[in-house]
């Protein structure tokens, strides 16, 4: 990824309303592992990633600047939820396995790189192995007439394969199955180990099934894979990739804050998990299925929204190894309108397109989507503020009744006005102990 900050920040812009300061700050700390790159490996060595941590209610736009960020990014990434793990000694998740998943990720990311380079191949591979289902190669011996026959047939053959005209024929393919399914969380012992029996051929059998073309086509991608790609130069690469440009978003840390005004019996457990975290923040090594990750170079972004405890609730230490803090404003009217009208894949135009499979023209008027948004804003201000989650509860009330009555509108045009908000909302609004109920 070669992204200037202010470009990182217009692509965030299209799906992520305000919060200016925090996509700054992660545009700048995601710039500075391409600049690091740049640098002589003795001083790369000595710059470590000055991890985040994110601070702000629900719903209003930690998560998706991480999801954003997955599909934007050519950076091996990965996000987590803090509350699934446990300590080590409990029964659950330990925290070394979202380095397991980085790795996973980093592996993926590489194989799909080199299976875009070597695509003719591949399909090439796919294309002759199909081929040869479908007329068998001649025997040594035959006449010239006879092979040029044959290769006359095979050529037509191909063409009618590559305009998918053949799809819908059988055909038995032989495919290779490792009795032990590939599994990015084994514990690394067992990881090396299915990597072995891989090597040498144990645990492997042939299965023959019959089925579509179309559905061969798929399938042998991946034994294509397998026979054109070097995994071996693949899994260094990922290696290389996790340890110096992997991310890893973990969100809810703040459920393993242990608050000074709250001592349940689950606390220490969960400042075992700030305490198990915490070398692999700062910097360890860890066994996955690439060998062992360092985890020195690697970019934390925590996020919590902190509505029962603090960021000083979590022990000092991991407290250190997050400088940077971004606080993450709440949504008020004008940030819940833009929400609505200026993404990609808005909310609104999500429900459009959904009654138009019906059939039905789905239209909002201005009027009547400043008056939604001042409605979700009303909710978050004197109930629990869930930032733009209130939008769904909202828009799905409102059109709680033309979803189930769409079959009446069809070929119709359906518009929403102010008055048919106030009309459907008005009242709920007004009782706050209904509203707590339905919205």
């Amino acid at each position: 990824m070669n992204l200037t900050p202010r470009q990182i920040v217009q692509f965030l812009d299209d799906y992520v309303m305000g919060q200016e300061q925090a996509k700054k700050i992660i545009a700048i700390a995601l710039r500075n592992r391409y600049r690091r790159m740049k640098l002589s490996k003795e001083l790369q060595d000595d710059i470590i990633p000055k991890n985040i941590l994110m601070i702000g209610s629900t719903g209003v736009g930690k998560t998706e600047i991480a999801r954003r960020l997955s599909k934007m990014l050519g950076f091996p990434f990965v996000k987590v939820e803090a509350s699934k793990y446990t300590e080590v000694g409990f029964v659950g998740r330990d925290v070394e396995s979202m380095i397991r998943d980085l790795a996973n990720a980093a592996l993926n990311l590489v194989k799909q790189e080199e299976r875009e380079k070597k695509k003719d191949k591949i399909e090439e591979y796919i294309e002759n192995k199909i081929l040869e289902k479908l007329l068998p190669p001649l025997p040594k011996g035959v006449s010239k007439e006879k092979q040029d026959e044959y290769q006359n047939s095979l050529e037509k053959l191909r063409l009618k394969l590559r305009n998918n005209s053949l799809d819908d024929n059988i055909i038995e393919v032989e495919l290779t199955q490792s009795t032990l399914e590939s599994e990015s969380n084994l514990p690394p012992e067992l990881g090396a180990m299915q990597d072995m029996i891989r090597v040498i051929g144990v645990g492997s059998k042939r299965v023959k099934k019959e089925m579509k073309i179309k559905e061969a086509k798929q399938v042998l991608k991946n034994e294509a894979s397998e026979k054109i790609l070097d995994i071996e130069s693949i899994k260094i690469e990922a290696l290389k990739r996790a340890e110096n440009e992997g991310i890893i978003f973990i969100d809810e840390i703040d459920k393993i804050a242990v608050s000074s005004t709250n001592s349940s019996r689950q606390d220490p457990s969960k400042e075992g998990v700030q305490r198990d975290l915490l070398p692999i923040v700062e910097g360890s090594s860890v066994q996955t299925k690439l060998g062992s990750l360092t985890t020195d170079h690697i970019l934390f972004i925590a996020a919590g929204a902190f509505h029962l405890s603090k960021p000083s609730d979590l022990i000092p230490e991991l407290q250190g190894r997050f400088p940077l803090r971004v606080e993450l404003n709440s949504l008020d009217d004008k940030a819940l309108y833009a929400i609505l009208t200026r993404p990609k894949n808005s909310l609104l135009k999500q429900y459009e397109e959904l009654l138009k499979t019906e059939n039905v023209t789905l239209k909002f008027e201005e009027e009547a989507i400043m008056e939604i948004a001042r409605i979700a804003s009303v909710a978050n201000d004197e109930m629990q503020d869930i930032g733009a989650r209130r939008l769904h509860t909202v828009i799905e009330k409102l059109l709680e009744d033309l979803s189930f009555e769409a079959d009446s509108y069809i070929g119709e045009s359906f518009v929403v006005d102010k008055k048919m908000v106030e009309e459907k909302l008005g009242d709920i609004i007004e009782n706050k102990d209904l509203a707590r109920y339905i919205l």
